[in-house]
């Protein structure tokens, strides 16, 4: 059984900064794309961004492009959401997602993801 745990979340002014954090547990951590997707109150869960298991190929929802980077570190089992220029949109719980399949592609349907996290919560005040 695969556990995802998020950390990182908060409470932070428009225009500033979180990272949040995941931390996998498994042996093959790094055969499997991973992704961060966001659910506001009342809304469905939305797709964030997406890296493949080498980290060479990266994914991003138009909304975030150019204000959001994700990263992992294998060594580590771990994935990275770092997250500048933060607006009151962008408020949500966000989750992290292991993908269904071993060397699979980045994807943006949360279908592709078989693990979830519990999520943190991302508060941005304006």
């Amino acid at each position: 059984q695969v556990q995802l745990v998020e950390s990182g979340g908060g409470l932070v002014q428009a225009g500033g900064s979180l990272r949040l954090s995941c931390a996998a547990s498994g042996r093959t951590f790094n055969r499997y794309s991973m992704g961060w997707f966001r659910q506001a109150p009342g809304k469905e869960r939305d797709f964030v961004a997406a890296i493949s298991g080498s980290g060479s190929t990266t994914e991003y929802a138009d909304s975030v492009k150019g204000r959001f980077t994700i990263s992992r570190d294998n060594a580590k089992n771990s994935v990275y959401l770092q997250m500048n220029s933060l607006k009151p949109e962008d408020t949500g719980v966000y989750y992290c997602a292991r993908g269904l399949r071993p060397y699979g592609s980045t994807s943006p349907r949360s279908a592709d993801y078989g693990y979830w996290g519990q999520g943190t919560q991302v508060t941005v005040s304006s």
